[in-house]
């Protein structure tokens, strides 16, 4: 590994680090759907600072895009993240169980992210040539490593 790969993988670690914080703070909004907005556009914004960290190319609407289909990956249907912040709107119990599990899927899902485009960007790759679907089983894996060191989460991968 030569040094200027070395010094871009520390910087990348201490980029996911950090939106992985402001994402788990973004889940803590006590509104249905804003806080997935906020999540995902954190995790764009984390894409932009590793492109930047890498000198590729940025483009707002292919981060979009690769977002959702790797949360595709981890949530069936819509379901599993999109219900955790939609028990937010039950009266009494609601924002307490959605603050339960919000914060855990919104920092293993930026993790992931995170990893995959670390990954990428060290391989050559850009943005423009992210393959999703390529990337599915490592965006898994690394999403329940993530899940299970920060103490779970409904949101398991699909097979």
């Amino acid at each position: 590994m030569t040094e200027e790969s070395q010094t871009n993988q520390d910087a990348a670690k201490a980029i996911v680090k950090t939106y992985m914080g402001w994402s788990a703070g973004a889940a803590l909004i006590p509104m249905p759907y804003v806080d997935l907005a906020a999540i995902t556009g954190i995790q764009v914004k984390m894409i932009a600072d590793l492109s930047d960290q890498y000198d590729m190319p940025f483009r707002k609407s292919a981060a979009k895009t690769a977002v959702a289909a790797l949360l595709a990956t981890v949530i069936p249907a819509g379901f599993a993240g999109g219900a955790a912040s939609l028990v937010k709107a039950i009266p009494g119990v609601g924002p307490i169980l959605g603050i339960a599990a919000m914060p855990t899927f919104a920092a293993a899902s930026t993790y992931a992210i995170g990893s995959v485009f670390t990954q990428h960007f060290e391989s050559g790759g850009t943005l423009l040539d992210f393959d999703a679907d390529a990337m599915r089983e490592h965006f898994k894996a690394e999403f329940e490593a993530a899940s299970s060191k920060s103490g779970g989460t409904r949101a398991k991968a699909s097979s």
